[in-house]
């Protein structure tokens, strides 16, 4: 699928980052390179753009980093971008540089970007979903989850010798401010009591009384995983539960670790399919859509589905711990 004539292809990271951006830009880069593209590499994301911050990538320029964690193109939040002066500058700063496709791997506030981008600039707009959330729609899984769960479980196993040893209750707040599914998918991996996400209601009274009855069934801890948009959090639970039960709770909050390290396996490969699956659709003539999976197979979803799409809770989820926290 040889391109006649040189076009170029920008590619860069936005908000927060995720384990396997890299490994998509890896996979844009040279892919795009083999079809014919220049390849732009923008800093430091929208803002890269609005500062006309950028590298000229090679295949050279992304070796070894298919491993590494993070982001080699820096990823940050524009203030600037956000105003309507922004959205247009950058447009211009694209055409400007003679930019034809670009790629952007990130999550929903990425894309909110694109569409008020795709407004004032003719070029084609694709996204690669690069969020440990998993919260958009349209993609069975997005890039750095998976080793987020993975990041998180084992510590929860860690967590969980201390629980035994000192017979106590923890509550570990992991990512999520309005999905639940790393809560999910680390709960029941980890072997938690009790999962809470922000898509269900904590009925407080009825968690006690859960945990009691674990107590009178020989039970001498408990692992209660909390997604970070329950309201109130890990810690505002804890709180509650104490002035119920009288039992002390501690709280482990596991923050940014979650973010970090290598990404897994599968991360790797669905980053690296997800970016050759990009240009594919770049050369196709597709804009304005994620580049996403769904069912083992590629799928192309608009912007404003992925961003406004709800993913439901598998009611699996709650039947299965009504057996597993017995």
């Amino acid at each position: 699928m040889k391109m006649t004539s040189a076009k170029v292809l920008g590619v860069m990271t936005s908000g927060g980052d995720a384990p396997g951006m890299n490994a998509a830009l890896r996979s844009v880069t040279r892919a795009a390179l083999g079809t014919g593209f220049h390849v732009l590499g923008f800093d430091h994301g929208y803002e890269g753009i609005l500062r006309e911050q950028f590298h000229q990538l090679d295949s050279r320029s992304v070796s070894n980093i298919v491993q590494r964690g993070g982001t080699i193109l820096k990823t940050a939040r524009s203030a600037e971008f956000m105003s309507l002066d922004g959205v247009k500058k950058a447009a211009a700063n694209l055409q400007k540089l003679g930019v034809n496709v670009m790629v952007l791997i990130g999550g929903d506030g990425t894309f909110r970007g694109a569409v008020d981008l795709g407004k004032f600039w003719s070029g084609q707009i694709i996204g690669i979903p690069g969020t440990i959330d998993n919260d958009l729609a349209g993609t069975d899984y997005t890039i750095g989850f998976d080793t987020a769960v993975n990041t998180a479980v084992e510590a929860i196993d860690k967590i969980r010798d201390t629980a035994a040893s000192h017979e106590r209750f923890f509550l570990v707040e992991v990512m999520g401010r309005h999905c639940g599914q790393i809560a999910l998918e680390v709960g029941i991996a980890g072997g938690a009591e009790e999962i809470l996400i922000p898509e269900q209601r904590v009925d407080i009274h009825r968690l006690c009384e859960r945990l009691r009855a674990g107590r009178s069934r020989g039970k001498t801890s408990s692992i209660i995983v909390v997604a970070e948009g329950v309201d109130g959090g890990a810690a505002g639970i804890a709180e509650q539960l104490r002035k119920l039960s009288q039992n002390e709770y501690r709280v482990v909050i596991l923050g940014y670790i979650q973010r970090g390290g290598h990404p897994s396996a599968k991360d790797r490969c669905l980053a690296t399919r997800l970016g050759f699956h990009a240009v594919h659709a770049a050369l196709n003539g597709e804009s304005g859509k994620m580049a996403g999976e769904a069912g083992g197979k590629p799928v192309l979803v608009p912007f404003h589905i992925a961003i406004k799409g709800k993913r439901h809770v598998d009611p699996l989820y709650g039947r299965m711990m009504k057996f597993l926290n017995l």
